[in-house]
């Protein structure tokens, strides 16, 4: 959960029941018959199985969020907090929906999560936001690679860089996120000479701060000695120039031993004609 006032609500944590009754159907039929679906690559899907995990299933979560987009500017640049938690929320919304359908297909987690906003065009300021991904289960050790608090974890890495993590001696807990939304301010006046622009700078540099500081937080929360992966994105929606959001996001990781090398690729000549 995000740092201070950011966090989403206890209420809004998923059980099966809140599932819509197709997305239950057909998970319920996916576990009885152990029939998969999955977005990986043939590549990512061959490499996930050699982990000693089983893909089980797609599943994913949505919400579509209407953003109150009320008296969006102030007078001087800053956080707009309102907007900052309602993205929040909806972003969380959808990972704990994609979270829960992994939960009833038995997962110990998910990989290669997604998470993808699409603008609607049914008003203003009326966002979905979408969470995708693999749910697997490790065959060898079920359970043990959840998260403290019985979660399957969650990662936003590929088949290949989840293989290379676990072959180091590290291994995922959660895909974690920061936002901020933030008003820039006025644009600048166009100058003569070139300077930096010291305002402008100044609010771009504390809403990254801001959304890096709220992804640490998360991944603390979760126990993890780091984040991998990490990017950070800079949106404004339909809110104009002036408002901006940025958001970082990654995958948090633990030490499973203390050695992290992998075998060097060796090169193999057949002597075959």
């Amino acid at each position: 959960m995000a740092q201070g006032p950011y966090a989403a609500p206890p209420a809004h944590r998923q059980q099966l029941e809140d599932l819509p009754a197709h997305a239950r159907e057909r998970l319920a039929e996916m576990r009885q018959h152990a029939f998969f679906t999955s977005d990986l690559s043939v590549n990512e899907f061959l490499l996930v199985k050699e982990t000693g995990f089983q893909p089980l299933g797609l599943v994913m979560g949505s919400s579509i969020y209407s953003i109150g987009a009320r008296a969006l500017v102030g007078g001087a640049p800053g956080e707009i907090a309102k907007l900052t938690q309602a993205l929040y929320t909806s972003r969380e919304l959808a990972m704990e929906r994609m979270e829960a359908e992994a939960d009833a297909l038995g997962a110990d987690g998910i990989v290669a999560v997604r998470l993808t906003v699409n603008v609607h065009a049914w008003g203003t300021n009326i966002i979905e936001f979408l969470a995708l991904g693999t749910a697997v289960k490790n065959l060898q050790a079920p359970g043990s690679y959840r998260t403290h608090d019985g979660k399957p974890f969650t990662s936003d890495l590929s088949g290949q860089d989840f293989w290379t993590l676990l072959n180091a001696g590290y291994r995922p807990l959660g895909f974690v996120m920061g936002n901020c939304v933030y008003y820039v301010g006025p644009p600048p006046r166009q100058e003569a000479e070139n300077r930096e622009l010291e305002g402008p700078t100044k609010a771009l540099y504390d809403a990254r701060e801001l959304a890096m500081e709220r992804m640490q937080f998360e991944a603390e929360a979760l126990r993890a000695e780091g984040i991998v992966g990490v990017t950070i994105e800079e949106t404004n929606h339909t809110w104009g120039p002036s408002v901006l959001e940025f958001s970082a996001v990654g995958t948090a990781v633990m030490a499973t031993r203390e050695g992290h090398e992998i075998p060097r690729p060796t090169l193999v000549l057949t002597v075959n004609d």
